[in-house]
Formats: structure tokens, sequence, C-alpha cells
């Protein structure tokens, strides 16, 4: 399961070389930041001591090592992820809480999963980045045993998704959009906004009993106006129109897109941990025929 790197697509190239830097750099905003929809979502999820569990697209797995400790010692987890840095850090962290049922794996779910190997499949803001989404769901769907349950979580429509739309829209006004070759992460986060195109792409992959349910919370968008502007402006749907407007044109904008996103940014609700944002996701839940 674990590919070459000689083998590696374009996208999964990107991720190593271009965007993990970026991860790695604001991990505790991305990790940190997504704790409302995490805790709105794992306590509800059908999990039980003793299951074996995929944690896909899995990042530092922090996810994959809450799910280790609900299916026990008994139980299995694997998480995989195409970055290597993500796995690296994930297999210290599980070191550190002395877990022994997880393991992290350096994979594409586009290319190889194992197969009839899990009661449980998981995804959390990783399956909109698929470039061939109904293939890769499918190979997320052959991993279960006959009759596993799988459960992905995907941002929903930009305008529900202030959090990471806003920034976008701000960059926009100041530079012109990426054009159709431009370098990016893949389709974006809201390539499975809308609920009856997400559905029609489960039931090609082969699901059944497809079910949506939204969850609508804050997250964690920088510590101060000062890091959500940074962050905006390295990660997301603002980070890529400034990236692919090019060094000389995006910093003669720079100043004028900063004096924007502070005013929005200053608005937003504050405590302790930092600026929290608007958003929405969807959570797909389905099963795999038994």
């Amino acid at each position: 399961m674990v590919m070459e790197q000689d083998d590696d697509t374009d996208f999964v190239k990107f991720w190593n070389a271009v965007l993990e830097p970026k991860f790695t750099r604001y991990r505790h905003i991305l990790q940190g930041g997504l704790s409302r929809h995490s805790a709105a979502v794992i306590p509800k999820l059908p999990l039980k001591e003793g299951m074996s569990v995929l944690d896909v697209g899995c990042g530092w797995g922090d996810m994959s090592l809450q799910v280790a400790e609900i299916v026990g010692p008994e139980g299995r987890i694997l998480g995989i992820d195409c970055v290597d840095a993500f796995m690296e850090e994930g297999r210290k962290d599980a070191v550190a809480k002395g877990l022994s049922n997880v393991e992290f794996s350096r994979g594409d779910a586009e290319v190889a999963l194992p197969e009839n190997e899990f009661d449980y499949v998981i995804a959390r803001f990783g399956t909109m980045f698929f470039t061939n989404p109904v293939a890769a769901l499918r190979r997320m769907r052959l991993a279960l045993k006959p009759g596993g349950q799988m459960t992905h979580i995907v941002w929903r429509r930009r305008e529900d998704n202030p959090a990471w739309q806003k920034a976008k829209d701000i960059t926009l006004r100041h530079l012109p959009p990426p054009g159709e070759d431009a370098d990016t992460c893949g389709p974006g986060p809201f390539s499975m906004a809308n609920q009856e195109v997400a559905g029609l792409m489960m039931k090609s992959a082969g699901y059944e009993d497809v079910t949506f349910t939204r969850v609508d919370e804050k997250i964690m968008i920088g510590t101060t106006p000062e890091e959500c502007i940074a962050f905006a402006l390295a990660i997301g749907p603002g980070g890529e129109v400034f990236r692919e407007a090019g060094e000389e044109l995006a910093e003669a904008k720079r100043a004028v897109i900063e004096s924007e996103m502070r005013e929005y940014f200053e608005s937003q609700e504050r405590d302790e941990d930092g600026i929290w944002a608007p958003s929405s996701s969807w959570v797909i839940s389905a099963r795999n025929p038994a």
C-alpha cells in the first residue's frame, strides 16, 4: 500500500512539496481549530470496542488517536495520508500517548487501499480533495467488510463557510482568479458541498443507506488578527488566489488585502484560544452492502 516516491501523482507531489510546510507551520490552527467539529461528530459515531477502523487522509492523526482510545486495545486503527511528514508526527504522538493499537502508513486512497479489512472507515475534511472522487470513495467502500460503515465530513456551501470563503472574497477584489493550469490541492474544499451531487457520488461508488447530517460550528482561524491574515494568505482558497497571482502583483496588493482582512477578523468571536469564524459541514454516512 505504501507508494514509492517515483509513483507519486502530481497531486501528491504538490501536497508534500508545497502544502506540507504551510500546514505544519499552522498545525495548531488546522488541528486545534477543528475541535468543535470533531467534538460534534466523533461521540455520535457507532464505534465500539474491538472494531477495526481506517482513517483516510488522517493528517497528523489526531482523530485516529481519539478513535484508537474508543476501540480499545482489542481494536485497531490504520491512519493513512499521502504526506510523509504528517505520518511521522502521528507515529510520535501515538508513542507519546502509549497507544499500540494505531498504525500510520503513507498511502493514497486514489491509488490503493487494503480490501475487506475494516468495520468502519472515517475521513475528516479530506475526501473533497480527491481528483477522482467516485473511484476513491469506491476504494474506501471496498476496504470495508460486507455491511461495514463509513462516515466522512466535508464542507458545505461557500456561503455557509465564511471562515474559509471570506478571505477568498477579499483577495479576489484585488487579484485575478487562478487560471485553469494553476497548481492546486485538488478540486477544492467545496467540491462535495452540494448534497445531491455528493449523494450521487456515494451511490455511484456503491454505498447504501446514505445519510447527510448538517453541523454548524465555528472554527479557529488564528490566535490573533495578524496570524489570521498570515494563515489566510498561506492556506485555503484565499491563499491559493494570492499564491497564483504571482509574487510581484500579490505583494503590490498585500497592504489593502491585509487591511480588509483585519477588519473582518477583528469582528469575529474571540476567546482565550483564538479567533473563531462560522463554518458548516456535512457528515455523510453510508454502508457497504452486506
